[in-house]
């Protein structure tokens, strides 16, 4: 067996039993994803909203049905009051009601439901707006078409969510993989009977990138299908774009991991840098809420964050997310010429038992 052969070999058996690992790359990202599909799914979107509609008794709700049906509503319940809708309403087992008397259009919503409430209120305003046309005898002035630029007409806040957590995974499986397992082998000393073979410092970190690179493909892969068996997400994957990405993505965070594990003393002090340089990056890049509702300054900030692209460019790979082309191939070109020109320069101060 060839050394880079006993190396790879080496490194995947580290990996298998290495159950810390194992947990941050596959389980993490799948758990977050689940959690936040059964939670928070379809939040943000009026697509599936279910409204419930009482009209007193003697009053005739015909108009309001015809307005309520020209909104789009999924599913329009019939109440026999406003009492037995407030219920329903707190119960859930509509998302919001209207209450019409012959003389006011009241809506009933859950304040319990406080990011849901914004799309449901501007539901009513829109129901309301169409009634009172109606009772006008008029109709709108313009018919209006949305028109989707920059993504996929049926994504909604989760379908952008899952691929910012698939490029967070990436991220940290990079940063860790040096930061990390090579800082670790050093504390163990295993790297000490490593440095006195015949071994060259490049091909023991090509050994991880090879194997990081299979465990981002299989982890990533697993994430997708099970976001898209559990909660149907749209995805329509560019294969050829998807495992450019992975690659650029996977050797150029294992590049900035490089430099993480030289900025440090204590090999241990580098995995705990990773850890939080990862986290200030979730935080900033956009990747569970919008970048928009941030100040200037921080959105400023995101602009400069390796995770904000690679979060952008899994977008786009899966197709909830429009870019240029130009963009997508300058965000990979950054990445993996980053990583080739990182690993192999600095593989010979990181491979090495001690710091000098």
């Amino acid at each position: 067996m060839s050394a880079f052969g006993a190396l790879l070999r080496a490194e995947g058996l580290v990996f298998l039993r290495d159950k810390a690992s194992l947990t941050f790359t596959f389980l993490f990202p799948l758990l977050f994803v689940v959690i936040f599909g059964y939670l928070m799914g379809g939040v943000g979107t009026a697509s599936g909203a279910k409204l419930g509609l009482a009209v007193s008794p003697g009053v005739d709700g015909t108009r309001l049905e015809a307005a309520i049906a020209e909104l789009g509503i999924a599913a329009l319940s019939q109440f026999e009051s406003t009492a037995t809708l407030q219920e329903a309403v707190a119960d859930r087992d509509v998302d919001f009601g209207a209450a019409w008397d012959g003389t006011t259009l009241s809506f009933v919503y859950d304040v319990r439901r406080t990011q849901e409430n914004f799309t449901f209120e501007e539901l009513g305003r829109g129901i309301a707006a169409r009634f009172d046309l109606a009772n006008q005898g008029r109709r709108p002035l313009l018919d209006v078409v949305p028109e989707i630029d920059g993504g996929e007409p049926t994504a909604d806040w989760f379908a952008l969510v899952v691929p910012g957590v698939l490029a967070f995974s990436i991220l940290s499986a990079g940063l860790f993989a040096v930061a990390g397992h090579i800082t670790s082998m050093k504390q163990r000393r295993l790297l000490e009977r490593l440095v006195v073979t015949p071994m060259r410092p490049v091909a023991l970190l090509a050994a991880v990138v090879t194997v990081r690179l299979a465990v981002v493909f299989a982890s990533t892969l697993v994430t997708l299908a099970t976001a898209v068996a559990l909660f149907r997400v749209p995805f329509h994957i560019d294969w050829f774009g998807y495992s450019v990405f992975l690659i650029a993505a996977t050797v150029g965070t294992m590049g900035l991991g490089t430099l993480l594990t030289l900025a440090v003393r204590q090999p241990s002090s580098a995995s705990s840098l990773a850890n939080i340089l990862s986290m200030l990056m979730m935080f900033l890049a956009g990747i569970y809420f919008p970048i928009e509702i941030m100040p200037a300054f921080l959105r400023s900030l995101s602009q400069v964050l390796p995770l904000r692209h690679m979060a952008d460019v899994m977008r786009y790979v899966t197709g909830v997310m429009d870019m240029s082309a130009a963009r997508f191939w300058v965000i990979c070109g950054v990445l993996l010429a980053g990583g080739i020109v990182l690993l192999p320069a600095l593989s010979r101060y990181v491979v090495r038992a001690e710091r000098r």
